[in-house]
């Protein structure tokens, strides 16, 4: 070989080295955190990604964040997650709670069941067939994209990360918000809501993707001028308060490539039936996720 023919396989192993190396750092983690009703915003988020052809990785997913990346990872588009959302969710004069008893709306009451006396007020066994319903898929391993789900051990109080085997208990226990749903007794342990050791999971992330995206859905409260909060009020609240405090040590620590958090305000955890205000107050949050990510594009 002449130095002229080696010049020229030398820079096109270069350039298959560059292309590579491009692709490996396009991998991209996508961490839904909790929220209750306002992880509705993760569908704006979600639908960026189908608009710019971007497939995650890896996806993690706390409480609601599980939920949502669940329907994603099992090859639901966000327009599709919309729709589903749209065909359950109630209008906007009606609590999410009166939902419950009213014949016309009675769809949730399929899919959650009031049980007093159970460390919850609500039982998710129901809303796990609905999940298992809609998706058609029970075990981690038939998800089109891998999921990483997060939920707390009660005795242990300590992060549980399940990835591989029952999907459905995981989620159950990922989303069992303490005091309102019941504990989710599997693979040996009590679980509760994983919002509680990690309610944005993009750490997970880390290892295996080059691009972590954290959505943060915590939002924000108006202190009310004329009343305390009530009795629910201050039970979430408080929790909420608690998750704030864990995501600003992590992101002390080392933040994500990508972090958005959508100016959600005044809406409670169980305010499903404000879909369109959560989707309108969401909007900016979406238009600067598809900015930081054509950037990246271009870049």
């Amino acid at each position: 070989m002449n130095r002229r023919d080696f010049l020229k396989a030398s820079l096109a192993a270069s350039l298959v080295s560059a292309c590579d190396l491009f692709k490996v750092r396009g991998k991209i983690g996508l961490a839904l955190g909790g929220g209750g009703a306002k992880g509705l915003a993760h569908i704006l988020m979600l639908e960026v990604l189908d608009e710019l052809e971007l497939r995650p990785h890896r996806i993690a997913g706390t409480s609601i964040g599980s939920v949502m990346g669940a329907l994603y990872a099992s090859g639901m588009s966000g327009k599709e997650i919309r729709e589903l959302i749209d065909r359950l969710t109630v209008s906007d004069n009606e609590s999410w709670l009166d939902s419950l008893f009213d014949e016309d709306v009675g769809r949730w009451w399929d899919i959650v069941e009031l049980q007093l006396g159970r460390g919850g007020l609500v039982d998710s066994a129901a809303f796990a067939d609905f999940l298992n319903e809609t998706m058609g898929i029970t075990r981690f391993s038939e998800l089109d994209i891998p999921l990483k789900v997060v939920a707390a051990d009660f005795w242990d109080r300590k992060q549980v990360v399940f990835e591989r085997g029952e999907l459905l208990p995981a989620i159950q226990g990922s989303i069992a918000v303490p005091g309102l749903f019941s504990p989710v007794e599997f693979d040996g342990k009590v679980l509760v809501d994983g919002g509680l050791v990690n309610p944005v999971p993009y750490d997970l992330l880390f290892d295996e993707c080059e691009v972590v995206i954290a959505i943060d859905v915590l939002g924000n409260r108006t202190p009310s001028p004329d009343n305390g909060p009530s009795y629910f009020e201050t039970t979430f609240n408080t929790f909420q308060i608690l998750q704030a405090s864990i995501l600003r040590e992590k992101m002390k620590h080392r933040p994500p490539d990508i972090y958005i958090r959508p100016d959600l305000r005044d809406i409670r955890v169980l305010d499903f039936n404000k879909v369109d205000t959560i989707y309108a107050q969401a909007e900016p949050a979406r238009d600067e996720l598809r900015r930081s990510l054509r950037y990246r594009i271009k870049g």
